[in-house]
């Protein structure tokens, strides 16, 4: 008898029924997070009133128990590129595992993440290897300890308000310090503020940088470097043999318009690109840093060196299945043309909204990744209210837009940062001129609403009661 026939075989599938257990288990969902998970989450849920059950959910909707329908301006934080369950992103992972794949074995060179790394650095045709991981702050890890081995250099510079994720080597380069607090010690890294290239050089003249990271376009209050300021910051970090980073973890894959929001400036060129979320097509969790060749091999100097830097679930056949898929469909669906015509509209009727509502400070963003800020009005009626709300704590104002957009006009939204009054949009790429809107109609309802003296100013006060108690 062979092994393969000594082998005993797979139990039925009668041996555990998911469907089975989330009609069983699926009312306690909160119950269960509140026991076993982060106990504040449900918990701000309920005080802010987004404590929804969701049953289902495709494109840029889902559905909640009683069959309403929600339009998705978050994206799952900007995951759900294509929206959610695109049917080939689906198949993709359907065929993968009807594949029975000798995955990560290991020992061995599985095709498809060689696909997948070919058909990323298409889009990127100055770089030339990939190294596969599970998340962006993997990617951003991969990243910083590509740049310090490959310069022999030990310090990072990134911007002030960046966010780059949360691993110990990536919240070093954090530019927000509420996400820094208690985790002390971290790598010795310095902030410059965006678009500063006087800071920058200051720094580079110290010969002891490694490189500077960057967003080309910040998550946190969605701030765009100014024009000329990657290109010219190029140029001064290879003057002083340092490598410019892009994280385009949120921007990347067609967010802003162009496949990487780096592209939108002529000539820049990174030399380590940090690429996650719309890759995994909203399934698969996958991340991706990619780089030059000289950069790799010095990393990866010897067989020796091999595994120096790995990860257990890197470039697994699933994930690479669903970025292979998500690609195609980028490709032939013209996602990133339909993303920058979609982002045209919806900024271009928010804009103008900017002279009806004193409250509107500015509309800002490429694409679909959108900053709506708001600001102190003119008028003392107002004013006085706005002051209630800051010193109690900013960012109440921005957090009272996006309650009643969620529980008025089923419209998931987020507040862009801590101490930020800005709302950020960042929908699934496949919204449309229908979804556009429907989010122009509702906001413009709940601004008429905030400016007449309404029930968002009631529900202000709570908010405010709730900051006080909490100081």
């Amino acid at each position: 008898m062979t092994t393969a026939e000594s082998a005993p075989a797979p139990s039925g599938t009668g041996d555990f029924d998911l469907g089975a257990l989330l009609a069983e288990r699926g009312a306690e969902r909160y119950e269960l997070h509140s026991r076993y998970l982060n106990h504040q989450l449900p918990r701000m849920l309920h005080t802010i009133g987004f404590d929804r059950v969701y049953e289902r959910a495709e494109g840029a909707h889902f559905w909640d128990a009683d069959g309403n329908d929600h339009l998705d301006m978050l994206a799952g934080f900007g995951v759900m590129g294509l929206g959610r369950h695109h049917p080939v992103v689906r198949k993709a992972l359907h065929d993968v595992l009807d594949a029975s794949l000798a995955d990560l074995t290991r020992f061995d060179c599985q095709p498809l993440p060689g696909l997948l790394a070919e058909r990323l650095l298409a889009h990127s045709p100055h770089l030339d290897r990939v190294f596969f991981g599970n998340s962006g702050t993997e990617a951003v890890e991969g990243a910083l300890k590509f740049a310090r081995f490959a310069t022999g250099r030990p310090r990072i510079l990134y911007c002030e308000h960046a966010f780059h994720g949360l691993t110990t080597g990536s919240l070093s380069v954090n530019g927000e310090s509420g996400f820094r607090d208690g985790f002390a010690p971290l790598l010795p890294d310095t902030a410059v503020p965006l678009g500063d290239l006087d800071a920058l050089e200051r720094e580079l003249r110290k010969q002891d940088v490694a490189a500077l990271i960057v967003e080309p376009i910040q998550g946190k209050g969605v701030h765009a470097s100014p024009p000329g300021y990657l290109r010219a910051a190029q140029e001064l970090l290879h003057r002083h043999k340092a490598l410019l980073i892009a994280d385009e973890v949120q921007t990347g894959l067609g967010r802003t318009g162009d496949f990487y929001a780096y592209q939108h400036e002529q000539g820049v060129e990174p030399d380590l690109v940090c690429v996650a979320k719309a890759l995994s097509g909203g399934y698969v969790p996958v991340g991706a840093t990619l780089g030059k060749d000289w950069i790799f091999k010095k990393v990866y100097s010897s067989m020796d060196r091999v595994l120096v830097h790995s990860a257990s679930f890197g470039a697994n056949a699933q994930a690479m299945a669903a970025g292979l898929a998500v690609l195609s469909v980028m490709e032939k669906e013209g996602t990133v043309a339909h993303a920058r015509r979609t982002g045209d509209l919806l900024r271009t009727r928010l804009a103008a909204l900017t002279d009806r509502y004193e409250l509107l400070a500015d509309v800002r963003g490429r694409g679909l990744m959108i900053g709506i800020e708001f600001g102190r009005p003119r008028s003392l009626r107002l004013r006085s209210r706005w002051a209630m709300l800051q010193a109690a704590r900013k960012g109440l104002f921005a957090q009272m837009v996006v309650v009643p957009l969620l529980q008025r006009h089923r419209i998931l939204t987020q507040v862009s940062g801590d101490h930020m009054e800005v709302i950020k949009l960042i929908p699934p790429l496949v919204i449309d001129e229908e979804d556009v809107q429907r989010f122009v109609d509702a906001f413009t309802a709940v601004m008429d609403d905030a400016h007449d003296g309404g029930l968002v100013w009631e529900f202000g006060r709570t908010l405010v009661k709730q900051a006080v108690a909490h100081r």
